[in-house]
């Protein structure tokens, strides 16, 4: 498959993921963000193994309960709780915040620097989402921005983690998404029974969008994810996250009738520029190193970016 083929299919799964806020607001339970992460991780999860078949051997055991963390664990409840606390297009657009995120956590983890022009591209989709974020519609809510930046956060760090390891020969990103989302859910599931009490009644409407954000906005969602990971470059990848975001915003303004202003489209614009200019960026130069000193056993010291 070559590489437009590989990013349009990758970038499908934020494109999902873009409607999560409208489906979390206007179908599910209000006030549950652990409930509704572990309702769309855990049962995702169990699912694709049951497919794959495939467990975890040696290290990635821990390897797989990191990940799960860092992609489902910390990121579902803190993206649910910016859900419920701010307007679907002002929780998303932080998300724009992930290529900044990844362009440092690269130099520590995949020992990259980034180039003037990746930094200047996530300066230009940092700028896209003030602009959004500053003029959304509703009241400014602290605690809702910082989990919104927290998610970002969390994924940007599995993102660059999950290229930095790779996967384990003979093994597909199938396996390796049921790994994280069953890892990540069983996480949440005494946090959440212990925060928030026993599962809510369900209706047919809460029941329809708990099977919507299992099997197309998580399960086939973060195989596509994963599997453009193991692609793409971390930098071609996250640079698609502002998909998210812009996907939320015109849901938000078609469907929910949420108001968009001069100034917010034009952050849009600039977030979707971005977006583009992020797939046509070279990859990260390798910081210099010391002789390198034998890695251990079924820890790669650096996993060479995909060009």
């Amino acid at each position: 498959m070559n590489r437009t083929a590989t990013i349009v299919l990758t970038a499908l799964a934020p494109v999902s993921w873009g409607s999560t806020y409208a489906v979390t607001t206007e179908f599910l339970p209000p006030d549950r963000p652990l409930f509704t992460s572990l309702m769309r991780a855990l049962p995702a999860g169990l699912a694709l193994l049951a497919v794959a078949r495939v467990l975890p051997k040696g290290a990635w055991w821990w390897k797989s309960a990191v990940l799960g963390a860092l992609n489902i664990g910390a990121f579902f409840p803190l993206l649910f709780l910016s859900a419920y606390r701010l307007p679907g297009g002002m929780a998303a657009v932080v998300g724009s915040l992930g290529p900044l995120f990844v362009a440092g956590l690269a130099v520590l983890l995949l020992s990259e620097r980034p180039s003037l022009r990746t930094l200047l591209t996530g300066i230009a989709a940092a700028l896209g989402v003030t602009l959004v974020v500053l003029k959304a519609a509703g009241a400014f809510d602290l605690i809702g921005v910082a989990a919104a930046v927290g998610s970002s956060l969390s994924m940007s760090a599995g993102t660059v983690l999950t290229k930095r390891w790779g996967r384990p020969e003979g093994v597909g990103p199938l396996a390796l998404t049921g790994w994280q989302l069953t890892a990540g859910g069983l996480l949440m599931a005494p946090i959440a029974l212990a925060v928030e009490g026993a599962p809510p009644a369900l209706d047919g409407t809460a029941v329809a969008g708990y099977l919507y954000l299992a099997v197309a906005n998580t399960a086939l969602a973060y195989w596509l994810w994963f599997r453009g990971i193991g692609l793409l470059s971390a930098t071609q990848v996250t640079f698609l996250g502002p998909l998210s975001p812009l996907t939320a915003a015109v849901i938000g303004w078609a469907a929910l009738g949420e108001s968009l202003t001069p100034l917010q489209v034009a952050g849009m614009l600039l977030a979707l520029t971005a977006t583009i200019a992020g797939q046509l960026l070279p990859a990260r130069k390798p910081l210099p190193t010391p002789a390198p000193e034998a890695p251990a056993p079924d820890v790669p010291a650096r996993v060479p970016v995909a060009r």
